[in-house]
């Protein structure tokens, strides 16, 4: 007999099935027994009235009669079941899988994950991850970008930085890469349109709620723009379309609008309204406040802030040609944190020459990625989204270690 998810039981009313999955909890009265089977649909309420019943996240195969039953998880339940074990008995979990809320603190979780990942509210926030990758993909695929795989080991650091970490290299000094940046940029001279879903690692000692050392970076970059609005106007389409996946899969989290025409500022008008204090940069507090100018004066959820100070972006940036100092460089805040970064790049190698000696940077590490602009590439410009930030806001999580498979951070190597 095939086997049967929990979630179409209500097809088979009246007839036998298998079902198969983890002993989720068991419950016991007086003259039976209730055994709820976890798999990966839902959950199903097998009724038993006499035998042992294995423990808690013991592997089970069950064969029994569909029955409707309005107090059970999905309006049916399993009567007359054969119950087998398909695994030894399972050691009891770091907490009860079974309470809908997690009972645990996060360095609990996280030191267990392998199992507590199980709990249904932590494994819908991977599932609610899962979904806005295939959105990501989908949308792109259907406007004619290809998607890549670039190296992770690389020979220089992507963003002129001391953040990298090193690693032994067949006795050469090599360096985890920070981003695709240079690959995709050069992609665009093959495919014009390019994306990647893939790790990035950054050597920052932050111990924040904020950061990790690896997280997922959702790449795109694409040529033949006109200026950093093009870019822009991609991102508009791919979150529209990263939530509609998410809506799509059922997962309920507040799911944010994603307006036609997501209300911009100038970095000097960020700088105004909530304050200049000088830095080249926004603070976490500054990005905060224009969130909530967003959502109190557009109803928005999301906010670009354009022409960073050209001092703060990498010697790639396409500098504002009617704003000297400036960029053509923007930020996505989203729900008063930081979510993607992008901009136009610059395109032309004598700008690359330039760029890097006025920052004092030596042109011979960078030489395999300038080769590109030194044979002709059209204007262009991409962005980057990181994944984990992104569910952690959709999930409203406090943490975005808590939107992580396995997080590495400034003192976690494992499990």
């Amino acid at each position: 007999m095939s086997r049967v998810l929990s979630a179409a039981l209500t097809e088979h009313a009246g007839h036998s099935v298998t079902i198969a999955g983890w002993v989720h909890r068991r419950r016991r009265l007086k003259s039976v027994s209730f055994l709820i089977v976890r798999d990966r649909a839902g959950l199903a309420q097998v009724v038993v009235h006499e035998g042992e019943l294995p423990p808690e996240e013991s592997v089970v195969e069950v064969t029994a009669t569909v029955v409707a039953s309005p107090q059970a998880p999905g309006g049916v339940e399993l009567v007359e079941p054969e119950i087998t074990v398909l695994s030894e008995p399972a050691q009891a979990p770091p907490f009860d899988l079974f309470r809908p809320a997690v009972p645990a603190a996060l360095p609990t979780v996280l030191d267990h994950a392998p199992v507590a990942l199980r709990h249904p509210a932590l494994r819908a926030v991977l599932e609610i991850s899962g979904a806005s990758v295939s959105g990501f993909r989908a949308t792109l695929d259907g406007a004619g970008f290809t998607e890549i795989h670039t190296p992770k080991l690389v020979a220089s650091a992507t963003e002129s930085g001391a953040n990298v970490f090193p690693v032994d290299y067949f006795g050469r000094t090599a360096y985890l890469a920070q981003s695709p940046q240079f690959f995709k940029q050069m992609m665009v001279g093959v495919f014009e349109r390019v994306y990647e879903v893939g790790p990035v690692f950054r050597a920052e000692p932050h111990d924040t709620a904020r950061h990790l050392a690896q997280y997922t970076s959702l790449d795109v970059e694409l040529g033949f723009v006109r200026d950093h609005r093009d870019v822009m106007a991609v991102l508009r389409e791919v979150l529209s379309g990263m939530v509609e996946s998410v809506r799509h899969r059922g997962h309920a989290v507040g799911l944010p609008h994603v307006p036609q025409e997501i209300p911009a500022l100038h970095f000097t008008e960020a700088k105004a309204l909530t304050g200049d204090d000088g830095e080249p940069d926004l603070s976490p507090a500054q990005e905060r406040a224009l969130s909530e100018w967003a959502l109190r004066e557009h109803g928005s959820e999301f906010v670009f802030v354009t022409g960073y100070p050209m001092v703060k972006r990498p010697f790639y940036t396409h500098p504002d040609p009617d704003r000297p100092g400036y960029s053509n460089g923007f930020d996505l805040l989203f729900r008063g944190m930081e979510l993607v970064t992008g901009g136009q790049r610059l395109h032309r190698y004598a700008d690359y020459l330039a760029a890097l000696d006025e920052r004092g940077e030596p042109v011979e590490p960078y030489e395999g990625y300038l080769s590109a602009f030194a044979h002709g590439m059209p204007p262009h410009g991409g962005f980057a989204i990181g994944l984990e930030r992104w569910v952690s806001r959709l999930a409203d999580l406090p943490n975005v270690r808590q939107a992580a498979l396995f997080p590495r951070d400034l003192h976690r190597l494992s499990p």
